[in-house]
């Protein structure tokens, strides 16, 4: 089975028997989120032929399932997000417009973490909150000096590379206080814009 179709199949689910090891039934994310809210990150990686499939499902509400012969209904609000420029994507088709279209609704921008200095202290306290639990660590103290190290720094991962450092320091940290010595090489050798170091 290509990428293609395994995600299509994890979109909209199969039938016992459509392809060599469906044994049995499966629910898509579309028909597990019906009545609510379903997340497409990297909307603008998606095969042109799904596309395809995606529009039909956002227009008329309904789908086919790999080895079904009728219509599964669904009422699902879908979010979607890329970091691709869409409209670039839609000139080099492989992205449809009538797609892009449908799910630019409410468009909302949001600049990369480096432009964005006064999120930084705040979705670290959370991940640090989040790992600490999740970790059984205790960590109730931040040097401030951790946090402008943070502030220097580019993020070129934006915030999914700010989460995975905060996890990589708690799983690695065995006092009670971040410093900026638990903080990785590239970001204590980041260089500082704010005249930090």
């Amino acid at each position: 089975m290509c990428i293609r179709d395994r995600l299509e199949s994890e979109m909209f689910g199969y039938k016992a028997g459509a392809f060599t090891g469906a044994v049995k039934n499966k629910k898509g994310l579309f028909e597990e989120a019906d009545r609510g809210t379903l997340f497409l990150d990297e909307i603008g990686d998606m095969d042109i032929a799904l596309q395809a499939k995606l529009l039909r499902v956002l227009e008329n509400n309904t789908f086919i399932k790999a080895g079904d012969t009728k219509e599964t209904s669904v009422d699902v609000r879908v979010i979607a997000a890329t970091n691709k420029d869409l409209k670039k994507l839609i000139g080099e088709g492989k992205f449809r417009d009538d797609l892009f279209y449908r799910i630019s609704v409410i468009q909302i921008n949001l600049p990369p973490l480096r432009n964005r200095v006064d999120d930084i202290k705040l979705l670290a306290d959370i991940f640090i909150n989040i790992f600490s639990k999740k970790l059984k660590k205790n960590i109730p103290l931040v040097e401030q000096t951790f946090y402008d190290k943070l502030f220097s720094y580019t993020f070129p991962g934006n915030t999914r590379e700010l989460k995975n450092i905060i996890e990589r320091i708690i799983l690695l940290s065995d006092r009670s206080t971040l410093t900026v010595s638990d903080l990785p090489l590239e970001i204590k050798n980041s260089l500082d814009e704010y005249g930090l170091i």
